[in-house]
């Protein structure tokens, strides 16, 4: 795709973007165009010309659970955090845009006295991204609050209901359908004391501060494994620490690879194999990675 023809198409765009500035573990190649759109309608607009003119759309909501690759992003990426921020709140209703970050919402919906996302605060990704997850923390999921999502398909916005979204363990009917978009997402939640409800969010804060790293990771590198936790596995087969040049299985918390400075996709993608080959081998458990991968390497 022609630098020239991506200017026609996406004016306010940047080009060529670095992609290690919007993503948690500070890795990833460049953009050819990267467009923050700062309404819906925007978001729809442009997709909808990407889509006409066969531009590849990729998502990035808040850079977390992703690995783009050194070689970056062809076409256009749209992305949402930061950008697309609206709250609504009616009664024991939220709608929220697809680019609110999960613990801004938490903080949000606690403050007016409604209980179901203080678990949010410990998903450092946005609205969309917990859709297109199921995201969850601290025993909690999104699919037990969450009521629908607004989809843009097939040239058609669709207010998709939760039990159409087909939404399990870290997975949704998204995975399946990468054309989907998450616009919006509908929660219900019940009435609570918002003194109660900020006192368990800054328990959950203080959990996560105390048990994760303090260095550029992507967040929880591996899902669970049946009946077990990915950390307690990596750590009994003896790798925490392990590096591969400058990621390293964190000696905090096993099953987040953080970055040292200036490490690349390559050598995560390189650690992530290293660690499945040696889990398997030594202790005959699979481990399925939780991190999305996006990119040309």
């Amino acid at each position: 795709m022609h630098t020239s023809t991506l200017h026609r198409l996406f004016p306010s765009a940047k080009f060529d973007e670095p992609l290690k500035r919007y993503t948690a573990w500070k890795i990833g190649g460049p953009a050819d165009a990267l467009l923050e759109p700062r309404s819906v309608e925007e978001l729809v607009e442009a997709t909808e010309r990407a889509r006409e003119h066969g531009v590849p759309v990729t998502v990035l909501g808040g850079g977390t659970n992703v690995l783009v690759r050194d070689g970056g992003i062809r076409g256009l990426t749209l992305r949402l955090a930061k950008s697309l921020t609206n709250v609504e709140v009616e009664g024991t209703r939220v709608v929220a845009d697809a680019g609110v970050l999960y613990p801004v919402l938490a903080n949000t919906t606690a403050g007016r006295g409604l209980a179901g996302l203080e678990f949010a605060t410990g998903i450092p990704g946005t609205v969309g991204g917990a859709v297109y997850m199921n995201a969850g923390a601290y025993g909690s999921e999104t699919r037990e609050v969450l009521d629908w999502a607004d989809v843009f398909r097939e040239g058609e916005v669709d207010r998709v209901p939760n039990e159409d979204l087909d939404l399990s363990y870290r997975h949704s009917a998204l995975h399946e359908n990468p054309d989907w978009l998450v616009l919006r997402a509908g929660y219900t939640l019940a009435p609570g004391d918002p003194e109660t409800l900020r006192a368990r969010i800054k328990e959950f804060r203080t959990q996560r501060m105390t048990g994760s790293p303090n260095r550029p990771s992507c967040g929880s590198t591996f899902k669970r494994p049946p009946g077990d936790y990915p950390g307690r596995v990596i750590e009994a087969a003896g790798l925490k620490g392990t590096r591969v040049g400058q990621i390293e299985v964190s000696p905090v918390h096993a099953n987040y690879f953080v970055n040292l400075g200036g490490g690349t996709a390559e050598e995560a993608l390189e650690l992530i194999e290293l660690v499945r080959e040696r889990v398997r081998e030594r202790l005959g458990v699979d481990l399925e990675p939780e991190v999305r991968v996006i990119g040309d390497p």
